[in-house]
């Protein structure tokens, strides 16, 4: 039995003359795979997640039901996008997310090579200075 609260997005007939309103992939279930997806998941991690059996979580991917509100609302939190997203296909979805995670690892890297040019840095003046200490070494011993 479907959640009353869940509703699918109501269509006036000038939307249906829109070509991407034709397209049955992008449905609830599609977006909940993408999502997941995007999140690196498996579906039985998700359903861990959810606490709810991988079943479950399989019979939503496939469209053979829906899950209730409050579960749409985990859902979403659990996987980053938002229950409008879920629900209609707009508002923030997995993109976004994905977008903002690819900015941080950018970020993590640039910081990642000025420390690894820092390090190089501190590494050349002690093999000079070890060349030095080496060098004046070699010259008192002869």
């Amino acid at each position: 039995m479907e959640d009353p609260a869940i509703e699918t997005e109501t269509l006036s007939p000038a939307d249906h003359d829109r070509p991407e309103d034709h397209n049955q992939t992008d449905t609830i279930g599609c977006r909940i795979g993408r999502a997941r997806e995007a999140a690196g998941l498996t579906a039985a991690q998700a359903a861990r997640r959810l606490a709810v059996k991988t079943a479950t979580w399989q019979a939503w991917e496939t469209n053979r039901s829906e899950p209730r509100s409050n579960k749409l609302i985990m859902i979403a939190g659990t996987l980053a996008v938002s229950p409008a997203w879920l629900l209609t296909g707009r508002g923030e979805g997995p993109t976004e997310a994905i977008a903002d995670d690819v900015q941080l690892l950018f970020q993590e890297l640039r910081l990642i090579s000025q420390e690894v040019d820092t390090a190089k840095a501190r590494l050349d003046g002690i093999l000079q200075r070890l060349e030095t200490f080496h060098s004046y070494n070699h010259v008192e011993s002869q």
